[in-house]
C-alpha cells in the first residue's frame, strides 16, 4: 500500500469542504495551489480565496501561480515531492502538472459525467429541470472534464431545491466519493470507465448575464427552474418597470401558480403582501426578491416599503 502525498488544488468554498474531509481522514497533504489574489468590492482590497483562507488557518503550505507554466512554480511544485493531486474546481491544468504525480492527478466534478461538463454544472442541472444529478472523480487529461472516471455518486434534486442548497450536498457526497477514490489509490485496485458522449449530451455553460436574466415569455415551470437554478448566486434578474421608473432586480425565490388569466405577461400583480408575475400558463409568485441598492428581503418587507400601479410590468 504506497503512501499518498497529495497536492490539493482549488479555489472556491466548495473546494474547502473536500479538502477539510481528506485532512480530517488523516491523509498528508503537503502543498496546495489556489487561484491569485483578486481585488474586490468597492475599495478593490485584494480578495484572499476559500482555499487560501482555509490553507492559512491550517499552516499548509501554499502556493498561488499567476501562470501554472512558470518554470518557478513548476520546480517549487516538484520539490513537495507528491505522489497524487487532487483538483476541485480549480483551472484547466497544463500536461506538465497534470502528468507530474506517480499516481497521476484525479478532478471531483460536481456532476454525473459525462453530462454538465463545464463551470456550472450545479447551476444548469437545476436550471434545466434535472431530476437527479450527482458527482465523479475522474483522471485528468488535456481537454476539460473528459478524462476516465473512477466513481460516480447519485443524488436525486428536489423540485423546490435551489442551486445553494444543492452545492451544499454535493459538497458532502463529494467528500465521501474523494475518500473512496483515495482509498481505491492507496490499495492499487482503480479501474476507470472511459467517458462516452451521446447526442443529448448536456453542457455546464459559464454564467453570464445573458443567460441568467429571466424571459418572462417562457413556461412557469422554465422561468422557475431557472430563478432556484441561480438562487443564491449569481442571481436571476430582470427589469421591472413602473410609470417612469426601471429597476434591474435580482429574483431568488419564487412559487408556481398554475391558472388561466387575461394579463398581459409580465404584469405584475400585488396586494399588500404579495407579488405575482402573468406568464401564459399561470403567475410566478415573487417570494424573495433584491432591488439595487438594498439587501434581500423577502416580499412583504419590500412591499412594506413601496407601492406599484396598475401599469408596472416585469421584462
Amino acid at each position: 500500500m504506497e503512501k499518498l502525498r497529495i497536492v490539493f488544488m482549488g479555489t472556491p468554498e466548495f473546494a474547502v469542504g473536500i479538502l477539510d474531509t481528506i485532512l480530517k481522514n488523516n491523509y498528508e497533504v503537503v502543498g496546495i495551489i489556489t487561484a491569485a489574489d483578486k481585488p474586490a468590492g468597492r475599495g478593490q482590497k485584494l480578495k484572499y480565496s476559500a482555499v487560501k483562507e482555509y490553507a492559512l488557518a491550517n499552516n499548509l503550505t501554499l502556493l498561488q501561480p499567476a501562470n501554472l507554466k512558470d518554470e518557478t512554480f513548476l520546480s517549487e511544485l516538484k520539490s513537495l515531492n507528491a505522489n497524487l493531486q487532487i483538483v476541485v474546481a480549480f483551472r484547466m491544468l497544463p500536461k506538465v502538472v497534470w502528468e507530474m504525480p506517480s499516481l497521476g492527478t484525479f478532478n471531483l466534478h460536481a456532476s454525473l459525467l459525462p453530462n454538465y461538463r463545464g463551470a456550472a454544472p450545479i447551476n444548469w442541472a437545476i436550471i434545466n429541470g434535472e431530476t437527479k444529478t450527482g458527482v465523479t472523480t475522474f483522471f485528468i487529461d488535456d481537454k476539460i472534464d473528459t478524462g476516465a472516471m473512477i466513481l460516480s455518486s447519485e443524488t436525486p434534486i428536489d423540485e423546490t431545491e435551489s442551486a445553494g442548497q444543492l452545492h451544499d450536498r454535493l459538497m458532502d457526497l463529494g467528500s465521501k466519493t474523494v475518500i473512496d477514490t483515495l482509498e481505491m489509490i492507496e490499495k492499487g485496485n482503480v479501474s476507470t470507465i472511459i467517458q462516452k458522449d451521446t447526442a443529448d449530451t448536456k453542457t455546464a455553460y459559464k454564467l453570464n448575464k445573458e443567460n441568467c436574466k429571466i424571459d418572462w415569455t417562457k413556461p412557469a415551470l422554465e422561468i422557475n427552474n431557472l430563478i432556484r437554478g441561480l438562487s443564491p448566486y449569481p442571481a436571476a434578474w430582470c427589469f421591472i418597470g413602473d410609470k417612469n421608473e426601471e429597476w434591474n432586480v435580482k429574483i431568488y425565490e419564487t412559487k408556481i401558480v398554475l391558472e388561466d388569466h387575461n394579463y398581459s405577461i409580465g404584469t405584475l400583480i400585488c396586494t399588500k403582501k404579495e407579488m405575482k408575475i402573468a406568464v401564459k400558463n399561470g403567475f410566478i409568485q415573487v417570494l424573495s426578491l433584491q432591488f439595487p441598492g438594498k439587501k434581500r428581503m423577502n416580499t412583504p418587507e419590500l412591499l412594506n416599503g413601496i407601492t406599484f400601479s396598475a401599469e408596472a410590468k416585469a421584462y
